[in-house]
């Protein structure tokens, strides 16, 4: 059977081509575009079931994904430039407190995903990567942990990654609005009607996108003095990860990187040294993650699904059924109760099972029917795109290496 290999340049032109394709599908496909289904993740696994269709059949390809690792790692340590302490603190006691219950929700999906692995006679971490690491971290953080869950004995990781996270993606859009409309009309709640619930979205939405200029005939542009600092933290974290790995922890290889970028917000926090400028950290990441997002999935292997498929899926349907059950009861009360509680449920769902962008999805839709809710919109968007990707990758590496 031919086999068609491509380098490392070949296999990122095509990743783009992938990549624009997924573009196209989710802009055309009306429910692609509902469900907030990554552009990388359309293209990418259209792409890697066309390779399976093929393979052995047609044609083998094979990929030069030896860039893979440079874009998580690149990606996560944007995500430790935006864990700042003093917007923690800004974002109140309502932001601390819904923090602390997701990051122990995290722990809920993993024992309960490792008790249904064991008890199925698999081994626990395939009940770990279908809890927190696929459905509250998504697809990058599974992706990521991927070549550790592998190393640690679970082989396929990342056809499983895939999978939980693409099956709680699709879940977490379509069952966090009927949740939150369910809470407010058990409770005959509601917000402030009227045309201001889009605009209130809009405004205290921090993941919202914003344009930042570059003058190209300079060298010291904020792009720059920017990705210097990234790199900084990528190289200082890589070294740091190299010396915890020598001690015998398993660790992937963003952790290091992501705690040195934390550090080094909270000292420009209150400094002013570094000037790190938000925008441009999320558009390096965004960039980055979709890159690693497209060759990564690009290079699944479909067929190592066998044998596992029906075992995973019988945990994903429990960790729907308890993420759902949780939004409904602890989520709503812990959280006040009232309106912006039930908006929050709904915000709940979409990011413990997908995405913070099926998160902001499900609240929009809410407050567009039942008025703003502005309280949601700051916590939900803060805990979900920043904080909980830190402490999640925390959680994830303390049970690789309880279970390996």
């Amino acid at each position: 059977m031919p086999v068609l290999k491509l380098d490392l340049l070949q296999t990122l032109s095509l990743a783009a081509l992938v990549y624009y394709l997924g573009t196209v599908l989710r802009r055309r496909v009306g429910w692609l575009e509902r469900l907030n289904i990554p552009a990388a993740v359309i293209g990418g696994l259209l792409f890697t079931t066309v390779i399976f269709i093929l393979r052995d059949r047609v044609v083998n390809v094979a990929l030069d994904t030896s860039a893979q690792p440079l874009f998580s790692v690149a990606f996560f340590t944007t995500i430790g430039m935006g864990a700042s302490v003093s917007l923690l603190r800004a974002g109140g006691l309502q932001v601390v407190a819904f923090l602390a219950i997701s990051t122990a929700f995290c722990l809920v999906q993993n024992f309960l995903g490792m008790s249904i692995a064991s008890a199925l006679g698999e081994h626990p971490l395939l009940g770990v990567m279908a809890g927190s690491v696929t459905l509250v971290g998504g697809p990058a953080t599974g992706l990521a942990f991927a070549p550790v869950f592998e190393a640690a004995g679970l082989p396929g990781a990342a056809v499983l990654a895939l999978t939980a996270a693409t099956f709680g993606i699709v879940c977490g859009g379509l069952i966090g609005g009927p949740i939150g409309t369910r809470l407010i009309r058990r409770h005959g709640l509601s917000g402030p009607r009227g045309g201001v619930a889009g605009d209130g979205a809009q405004q205290v939405d921090p993941r919202d996108a914003t344009s930042f200029a570059v003058e190209v005939d300079r060298e010291d542009t904020s792009l720059v003095r920017n990705l210097v600092l990234l790199a900084i933290a990528m190289l200082v974290g890589s070294v740091i990860g190299r010396y915890i790995t020598g001690m015998g922890v398993t660790l992937p290889a963003y952790i290091g990187a992501m705690l040195v970028a934390s550090v080094l917000r909270n000292v420009d926090d209150g400094t002013g040294w570094f000037h790190i400028d938000e925008r441009v950290m999320d558009f390096v990441g965004n960039l980055a993650l979709s890159i690693f997002l497209v060759v990564a999935l690009m290079d699944l292997k479909i067929w190592q699904l066998a044998g596992q498929a029906l075992p995973l899926f019988v945990i994903l349907i429990v960790q729907v059924v308890v993420v759902g059950l949780f939004a409904l009861t602890l989520s709503f009360r812990l959280m006040g109760r009232d309106y912006d509680s039930a908006v929050m449920a709904s915000g709940f769902v979409g990011f413990a099972l997908g995405t913070t962008a099926n998160a902001v999805a499900n609240m929009r839709a809410l407050v567009l029917r039942y008025g703003a809710a502005p309280r949601a919109f700051l916590v939900v968007p803060l805990v979900g795109a920043f904080f909980i990707d830190f402490t999640n990758a925390l959680i994830i590496t303390l049970y690789v290496n309880w279970l390996k």
